[in-house]
């Protein structure tokens, strides 16, 4: 008799074929809402992103809440501080990291605002049984449980069985074409595999304008206390 149980103790290993490169940047502000210029601006950099559909383009963030500072409602002419910790990032495939790379030592122009590319570091994705996204791609006539069923099904043709799914702010982006309506959304209970099968196709359209991209959350909080800006 062979019995050959081994596989059954191993952990899960996280492929790398979808992958977080994350840059230093050299940016002491941006505009609060900068989706479209830094889609452009890396457009610009990289032209083959354009035609990489596993591709995302993960928008720049700081502490939403800080020192007395809250996210602004009306983000037309508010501006983000960075931290030195602050970094740029894009998902991308694994064969694209070396292309990407070619990002380093370049500006980026953000309006009258300038990026200076660093280094970068590859971030494998997380197998946190919590992750959320910031922006999913809705319409404002959408009603919450309607996008609810959307995602649920989307997650059901990946495979996963998705127990528990919540919904939270509404965000209001500048994409290329316009104005687009965002929900942030979070996956709870999620086992490794799944999570990231999530990060690695992400939900809906819009990954060049950061949205449908997931990233691990510490726990199963609301998504609405999430501070994301």
């Amino acid at each position: 008799m062979f019995w050959n149980e081994a596989d059954a103790d191993k952990p899960y290993q996280v492929p790398d074929d979808i992958v977080d490169l994350a840059f230093k940047i050299n940016c002491k502000c941006l505009p609060l809402e900068h989706t479209r210029q830094l889609s452009k601006a890396i457009h610009d950099a990289l032209p083959w992103i354009a035609e990489e559909d596993r591709a995302g383009i993960h928008l720049i963030h700081g502490a939403e809440s800080g020192n007395g500072w809250i996210r602004p409602e009306d983000t037309s002419n508010e501006v983000l501080y960075l931290s030195r910790r602050t970094r740029m990032s894009l998902r991308l495939p694994k064969d694209r990291l070396e292309d990407a790379a070619k990002l380093t030592g370049q500006t980026l122009a953000i309006d009258e605002y300038k990026i200076e590319v660093g280094e970068s570091l590859l971030k494998p994705l997380s197998t946190s049984s919590t992750i959320f996204s910031r922006y999913v791609l809705s319409a404002e006539s959408e009603a919450e449980d309607d996008f609810l069923k959307r995602i649920y099904k989307e997650l059901q043709g990946m495979g996963i069985n998705i127990s528990k799914l919540l919904c939270g702010k509404t965000h209001i982006l500048q994409g290329h074409e316009g104005e687009v309506f965002t929900r942030s959304i979070m996956l709870a209970e999620l086992k490794p595999e799944e999570s990231v099968t999530v990060q690695q196709k992400g939900i809906g359209e819009g990954r060049k304008i950061g949205c449908g991209l997931f990233i691990a959350h510490k726990g199963i909080a609301p998504v609405k206390g999430i501070e994301d800006d």
